[in-house]
């Protein structure tokens, strides 16, 4: 359908979040008649979610601001099982324990996208280990896995993929997507759930709820999915050099998710600000127009946005000052990313190799050593030749730290305590 006519749809066709829909004209109407309710599911597999993680968010924070329920939920008890989906190999299983961790410390970044708390349509935090892990096994066999073709499973793309690869698939993973369509009946049942959104991959779990619900006696149920998300020059999003991009400030400072917004390739500015912002349509278009150097004030307007979301806005413009700070007028800026050093280990000192590696700007030493040699490591600003140099207490500055640096933009400071 070319033009919705529901405010959600319309949104997400206009900001280029929707790859396929079960029924685009039956959803349309369904969302321009009632209040729906919609989830998406998330497992537990870290202690915090990462920028790959944003689009589906994002359709749960936009779902809302048109008005409509959105179910966050977290897979307390499929995260016990893991998804197969597109993986060489079985997820490592965790532990109750572990995942309830990772569940309270998840929960704590969707408060910033969603509202749990106010209005008839306030968002829903649901675990599905309510219903999964009190499941008798023989009774679900026969109520709800009669209801599934082997045949036509083994020719989902996510199934397929690993088979064709000759990589093993147990049937602990194999019953991951049976619980998946599980869901979408249970939350269909307790919440009135009418439609489940998800990644592309995800496509064919969707389709599944979709018809055991059909053969459970549901009313109709629909999905959504949004493109998998590349970078302009094919990297996925979630990942950058130095690992992954996490959501969580205890994993991954305000100042380096800034900075990993500011490093947008020119080609992805504008398609990022229509996903992962809630910037109008017309101030994107505006921004849209600029061109040659103007693009890196709409990449510092990007960061700042995408990080006020997540981090809250004054720290998002402390990000900001810190990098024009320390780009614009190479000035020290004391919130960059610390680290802290014992002071008896600068006063014996500390050899330059070990010290990049523990700021976390090279992985080994070895990694440390090329970086070094090709020039990119810097102490107090000044390059850095000699693999052997030794950081001591001579080197910390008057303002109380050593500056260390690696290429352009990223900048550790190391404190003596």
């Amino acid at each position: 359908m070319s033009e919705f006519k529901s405010d959600f749809l319309h949104t997400l066709s206009e900001r280029g979040f929707i790859n396929q829909t079960s029924d685009d004209s039956g959803l349309d109407d369904l969302l321009r008649k009632e209040t729906v309710t919609a989830y998406i599911g998330y497992d537990p597999t870290a202690s915090s979610l990462h920028v790959g993680h944003l689009t589906q968010i994002m359709l749960l924070h936009w779902l809302q601001a048109t008005g409509h329920r959105p179910i966050s939920l977290m897979g307390g008890g499929t995260g016990m099982v893991g998804d197969p989906s597109f993986k060489d190999e079985a997820r490592q299983l965790m532990t109750v324990e572990t995942i309830e961790n990772n569940i309270a410390s998840i929960k704590r970044v969707f408060a910033n996208y969603l509202d749990y708390e106010h209005g008839p349509n306030r968002a829903l935090m649901v675990n599905n280990a309510e219903w999964l892990r009190s499941l008798n096994y023989l009774e679900f066999l026969r109520d709800v896995g009669r209801h599934f073709s082997v045949n036509r499973m083994l020719s989902f793309d996510s199934v397929k993929t690993r088979l064709d690869r000759e990589h093993s698939l147990s049937f602990l993973e194999f019953n991951y997507m049976i619980l998946q369509a599980y869901d979408f009946v249970e939350l269909n049942k307790r919440y009135d759930c009418r439609l489940q959104m998800g990644g592309s991959d995800q496509w064919g779990n969707i389709i599944n709820g979709i018809d055991l619900g059909h053969r459970m006696g549901t009313p109709q149920l629909y999905a959504l999915t949004s493109p998998l998300l590349t970078t302009a020059s094919g990297a996925k999003m979630g990942k950058s050099a130095s690992g992954a991009v996490w959501l969580n400030a205890e994993l991954l400072s305000v100042y380096d998710f800034w900075q990993y917004w500011r490093n947008t390739e020119d080609a992805d500015v504008i398609r990022f600000m229509k996903l992962f912002t809630t910037l109008p349509m017309a101030e994107i278009n505006r921004l849209a127009a600029l061109g040659g150097s103007e693009i890196n004030d709409a990449k510092k307007i990007l960061a700042t946005e995408v990080t006020a979301i997540l981090h809250g806005r004054e720290a998002a413009e402390n990000a900001a000052e810190t990098a024009r700070k320390t780009f614009e007028e190479g000035a020290l800026a004391q919130n960059l990313p610390s680290i802290e050093v014992p002071a008896p280990e600068l006063e014996s000192g500390l050899g330059l190799l070990t010290l990049v590696v523990r700021a976390g700007l090279a992985g080994s030493n070895g990694e440390a050593r090329r970086h070094v040699q090709g020039g990119a490591v810097r102490v107090n600003d000044e390059q850095v030749s000699d693999e052997r140099r030794v950081i001591g207490s001579g080197d910390v500055t008057g303002d109380g730290v050593i500056k260390l640096s690696l290429g352009k933009k990223k900048h550790i400071l190391v404190r003596p305590v």
